[in-house]
C-alpha cells in the first residue's frame, strides 16, 4: 500500500519524538517505533479502526497517548495526524481539504 503524511503531521510526529527524547534519552525511539508499529496495524487492517470524521478514521498508539488519524482507499494510506489524545479534538480537520 502506497502512503503518504501530511506535513504538519509529519511536524507533529517529529516534534513528539524530540520532547520524548528530551525527557528520556531513547524515549523519542521507543516513541517513533510505536507511532510506526501503529501505521503497519492500520496497513494491516485500515477498516478496523472506528471513525474519527466522516472520512477518516483513528488508531490508538498502544504505549503512548496518540492516535494516528487517517484515510485509506484500496492502494493508498493518507495519514493526516499524529495526535496527542489530550488536545483539542479535531484541531487537524482543515488538513482534509
Amino acid at each position: 500500500m502506497m502512503r503518504s503524511i501530511h506535513p504538519e503531521a509529519d511536524a507533529e510526529f517529529r516534534a513528539a519524538a524530540e520532547f520524548y527524547d528530551e525527557s528520556e534519552e531513547g524515549l523519542g525511539n521507543s516513541f517513533s517505533a510505536e507511532v510506526f508499529a501503529t501505521i503497519d496495524r492500520i496497513i494491516d487492517y485500515p477498516n478496523s479502526w472506528p471513525r474519527s470524521s466522516k472520512r477518516t478514521r483513528r488508531c490508538l498508539c498502544n504505549r503512548f497517548p496518540y492516535s494516528v488519524i487517517y484515510r485509506h482507499t484500496e492502494t493508498y494510506l493518507t495519514i493526516y495526524a499524529v495526535a496527542h489524545q489530550k488536545r483539542k479534538p479535531g484541531y487537524w480537520k482543515d488538513r482534509l481539504s
